[in-house]
């Protein structure tokens, strides 16, 4: 087996790993990720006991416990690529003995669970509702650089999104797809849709300003998009990346969208923070729930 390089994986003068700055046993076999960094105390408050607090940059992590269930939250910042660095980093954590700089021989498999903020592209989705990705498209070029499969079914569903684009746009999607357990476990009465991940926030997302943008009609574009009844129902930045990586690396991976806009029908939610804290509760309850009921 081959050592892995000191440039390949890079740590910090106290063993811990570059961007994250976290030891092995910082992390939970349970990672919540959130975008941003102050969402790691709005996860965290609940905890019953907080045992590390470590941050670097934007990467904020809290460990502790609920009741008996130990847990991770951390802060990933905005997009795909940031998320290469959160996954990556996590799966060394445990699955790479840092000393040695070998792959340890039974790799482990971690539950990542995404809370994050969305908007709807469907009118039926309603604002300040909870939306469950079963999959998701990727629109971002992460993907390009790992090697993943894709069943028929998922390889002819990739190949009808691509074609809804016009022919001179020029661009390589990947579609990725929630852990079914983690779905069945957690999403059984939580609306769930297909999700798009986009490389950026205003033209990316059809939003115009002042500069000049390639596809007018993004928007209907994505809101038309329908095989068999399968449509998009959200946009976020995330999602994707962290599905196509979690099935690379081996991990069980699910996203949980609080739906705080709705492009169609151009609202927004009027309590953005009361509504994120609702739902984090409630993820944080059915976590716990599931963790009782294991035991």
């Amino acid at each position: 087996m081959k050592k892995i390089s000191e440039t390949d994986l890079i740590l910090n003068k106290d063993g811990s790993i570059y961007h994250l700055n976290l030891l092995p046993n910082d992390v939970a076999d349970t990672v919540i990720t959130v975008g941003d960094p102050d969402r790691v105390d709005q996860v965290s408050k609940y905890f019953d006991r907080i045992e590390i607090k470590k941050g670097k940059r934007e990467f904020l992590t809290h460990t502790g416990f609920i009741g008996k269930k130990r847990l991770t939250v951390i802060s990933t910042g905005i997009g795909t690529d940031n998320i290469d660095i959160v996954l990556n980093e996590l799966d060394a954590l445990v699955n790479i003995d840092l000393q040695t700089m070998l792959p340890k021989g039974n790799p482990k498999s971690i539950d990542i669970i995404r809370i994050g903020t969305s908007g709807a592209v469907q009118p039926e989705i309603p604002v300040d509702s909870l939306l469950v990705s079963s999959s998701a498209f990727g629109l971002d070029a992460i993907m390009s650089y790992y090697e993943h499969n894709l069943s028929n079914r998922d390889g002819e569903l990739l190949s009808q999104f691509t074609s809804a684009f016009p022919a001179e746009f020029k661009f390589n999607p990947y579609l990725a797809n929630a852990n079914s357990a983690l779905l069945e476990a957690y999403a059984a009465d939580i609306t769930q849709g297909t999700t798009l991940t986009v490389p950026g926030f205003y033209a990316p997302q059809g939003r115009k300003l002042r500069a000049r943008q390639t596809l007018h009609d993004l928007m209907s574009i994505i809101q038309k998009f329908n095989v068999s009844g399968r449509k998009i129902a959200n946009l976020e930045m995330e999602t994707a990346g962290i599905y196509g990586l979690a099935v690379c690396l081996g991990h069980r991976a699910i996203s949980f969208n609080a739906i705080l806009a709705n492009r169609a029908t151009d609202t927004f939610s009027k309590n953005p923070d009361k509504i994120m804290d609702t739902f984090i509760q409630q993820i944080l309850g059915m976590i716990c729930d599931k963790a009782t009921a294991a035991d």
